[in-house]
């Protein structure tokens, strides 16, 4: 492994770990508040090592949702994943697959943000995995931390805390809505799916999650690539 590279790597991939400070010790100190022991929390960020999907993972938790229904929505979750370490894999230099496969475990949207916005023609091995070990062990050394902070907080201010998962999750949704039609359609119609299922019972909290995710995916990417065939039989029409 290339020592300088790997060093590089560890520099561009600080400030993934600067940001994730707040976030994984929030969620540390919110798995505290969930009844997740240290070990537990510490176990999430270790194995699954997706934001998203951990804070997801607590409120599925707490509301004893079976672990299969956790495992498919996390699944379903982190599809992007499958595209992101795909479009990678072009840009990376030639590897052993098992290589791969451990720095493929360390893509995540920042990650990724890094490493595919990157000038040279090919990606070290090396480098990739200084950007990776650095996010990856920040996520679960402040996850640690934040779950070590909850469990000395009050009483009263840990069970306040469950509102905060709900604050951070409109907090994660509300910068991506802005200026992007596609996200708030996404956004309302798995909320008007979710809800229905809520509140006629018809499908549990896991099952009802899991399909309001992927009907609405469906259903927007349907009505967007009709509006894109429209654009272009129009365009084609107006160039006759």
């Amino acid at each position: 492994m290339n020592k300088n590279s790997f060093v590089l790597g560890l520099k561009a991939g600080l400030s993934i770990a600067i940001g994730y400070f707040p976030v994984a010790l929030t969620f540390g100190l919110l798995a505290k508040t969930s009844g997740l022991s240290i070990w537990e929390a510490t176990a999430m960020s270790i194995f699954v090592y997706a934001g998203a999907s951990q804070y997801m993972s607590l409120t599925l938790i707490s509301k004893g949702v079976d672990p299969i229904l956790i495992v498919l929505n996390t699944f379903v979750l982190n599809i992007r994943h499958f595209l992101m370490t795909a479009a990678l894999n072009e840009k990376m230099q030639s590897e052993k697959r098992w290589i791969k496969g451990i720095y493929a475990f360390g893509i995540t949207d920042e990650s990724f943000s890094v490493l595919a916005t990157r000038k040279e023609e090919k990606i070290s091995t090396s480098f990739a995995f200084g950007v990776a070990l650095i996010a990856y062990s920040s996520w679960v050394v402040f996850t640690a931390v934040g779950h070590v902070i909850g469990a000395n907080l009050p009483q009263f201010l840990q069970a306040a805390m469950s509102i905060a998962l709900y604050a951070m999750f409109v907090g994660l949704l509300v910068p991506s809505m802005r200026g992007n039609r596609k996200v708030v359609m996404l956004a309302l119609i798995a909320a008007v799916i979710n809800g229905f299922f809520y509140w006629t019972g018809i499908l549990s909290t896991g099952w009802s999650i899991l399909v309001a995710t992927l009907a609405s995916s469906i259903f927007v990417e349907i009505i967007y690539v009709r509006h894109e065939k429209r654009k272009r039989i129009s365009g084609k029409l107006k160039g006759v």
